[in-house]
């Protein structure tokens, strides 16, 4: 009888280890990426800068 009670308490802690990292099994998600200003800038100015060369280039 001694012998499964010292075997009965490992286990029983593994399971209560085990059902206590359940709860750190996911993290919460990533906020989702936004687009800023400055990129949304970035690409009409190199739109505006190709339509110029494209523009100078018809002209010479």
């Amino acid at each position: 009888m001694n012998s499964i009670r010292s075997c009965a308490l490992p286990i029983i802690g593994f399971m209560f280890m085990a059902l206590l990292s359940l709860g750190y099994a996911q993290e919460a998600p990533a906020p989702s990426p936004t687009s800023d200003g400055m990129a949304i800038d970035q690409g009409i100015a190199y739109t505006l800068m190709m339509v110029a060369l494209a523009i100078t280039y018809l002209l010479h």
